[in-house]
């Protein structure tokens, strides 16, 4: 006689933890769902990759499936929802004949382009951004990073502006005749003639805002932003750098510099690689690379670049390298801490895909960003802010840099 109601209150129990198990999971479906629609609703933007650099060093084809070799192709951008991305045109100081070099590397997104007119569109005003996002295309800007690609030449400038370029990064980590690096005025060693622009240094950011082309800070030395914003007419751009105060390192930006920015009405777009955004990185990574000195040497007295050493190692001893990759909540800690100390309108995303050696835990490549976006939902971001970081607040630059009168957002 008591068997009876022990089956029926342990149904009963079952059937309680069953409701409860479905009802998680139907929570976990709808929010799953929210950020992916978020996510698909956004102008999703990336400010800096360097996949074309990549494609011509190790004769890669972009619109081919490069998983396994790269952080980046065609069909993952568009997999990873995003809607515009700036390639970057890089070479460094070494390369003879950069601005030709530049050249090249415009001819190559170009090719792209016309390979795959249903995918891709080369993107060189806000309207044009409009329209690949309603045919569903990968819109697709240039961006030079390293003014010494213009051979300290003002109508070289003009060339790469009308072949499609929209912003250029004034130094990268070498300086130039005209303008300073953060590498070279950071280095206590050297002895700099002059810090930040010169007078022909001027003469290039006001041809810039003349042009439509936006002043990009990333990589400028302390010096050189303090002269571009006393320069400059229009909002700047910061394509890849992270908060100073988090992560001290040369390539990131101190408070007084994102309170500038801010200032300027310009945006300061998050760069992933984790030895910018963990301070407890360098010493690893460091550390990582004397254990494997040996290796190294040999690689680079065959004749290969240092980086091509560095890329094959980190590749090669992946295990290890799992070792040196913040987690991407460390990357949320740097967004946050540049909207509270400026505002949500003054950030947004730049990876440096394909320009770093590894990435973050969770953002393997460029298939990752909706985790950006639900990460944001998790901590708290309304719609509206998401809608700003993942892509409306460089628009909004890219637009004042366009128009003839810039007016400073409020």
């Amino acid at each position: 006689m008591y068997v009876i109601p022990f089956v029926c209150k342990s149904f009963d129990r079952m059937k309680k933890m069953a409701t409860f198990i479905f009802g998680i999971m139907i929570l976990v479906a709808a929010k799953t769902q929210d950020y992916k629609k978020l996510h698909q609703k956004a102008v999703v933007c990336d400010t800096h990759n360097d996949i074309i650099s990549v494609t011509i060093e190790k004769g890669y084809l972009f619109d081919t499936d490069l998983s396994g070799k790269t952080h980046s192709d065609l069909n993952r951008m568009l997999q990873g929802g995003l809607d515009l991305q700036v390639f970057s045109v890089f070479c460094d100081s070494l390369q003879e004949n950069p601005y030709k070099f530049a050249n090249r590397e415009i001819d190559s997104l170009y090719s792209w382009i016309s390979r795959n007119p249903s995918k891709m569109m080369l993107v060189t005003t806000p309207a044009a951004v409009r329209q690949a996002v309603a045919q569903h295309k990968l819109g697709s800007m240039l961006g030079v990073e390293g003014g010494h690609m213009i051979e300290n030449d003002l109508n070289k400038l003009d060339s790469l502006y009308t072949r499609g370029v929209r912003y250029m990064t004034l130094t990268h980590n070498n300086n130039t005749p005209w303008a300073t690096s953060a590498q070279s005025e950071s280095d206590t060693l050297q002895h700099l003639s002059h810090k930040g622009l010169t007078d022909f240094g001027k003469q290039v950011v006001m041809r810039m805002n003349r042009l439509g082309m936006m002043v990009d800070v990333s990589h400028t030395g302390e010096q050189t932003l303090r002269d571009i914003l006393a320069t400059t007419q229009k909002p700047v751009l910061a394509s890849h750098s992270n908060a100073y105060s988090l992560c001290p390192v040369f390539r990131n930006l101190k408070d007084d510099q994102i309170k500038a920015i801010a200032k300027n009405g310009g945006v300061i777009q998050l760069n992933f690689y984790p030895r910018f955004l963990d301070s407890t990185v360098a010493v690893k990574q460091d550390a990582f690379i004397k254990h494997h000195k040996a290796e190294k040497d040999s690689i680079v007295a065959s004749g290969k670049k240092d980086s091509f050493a560095d890329d094959f190692l980190f590749t090669k001893y992946a295990s290890e390298v799992a070792e040196l990759r913040a987690p991407l909540r460390i990357l949320l800690d740097h967004l946050d801490y540049i909207v509270k100390l400026a505002g949500v309108d003054y950030v947004g995303l730049g990876g440096d895909f394909d320009g770093i050696p590894f990435t973050p835990l969770e953002l393997d490549n460029v298939t990752k960003y909706p985790l950006i976006t639900k990460a944001l939902l998790d901590r708290g971001y309304d719609k509206k802010d998401i809608l700003k970081i993942l892509g409306g607040n460089f628009i909004r630059v890219f637009k004042a840099n366009q128009a003839s009168q810039f007016v400073p957002v409020q």
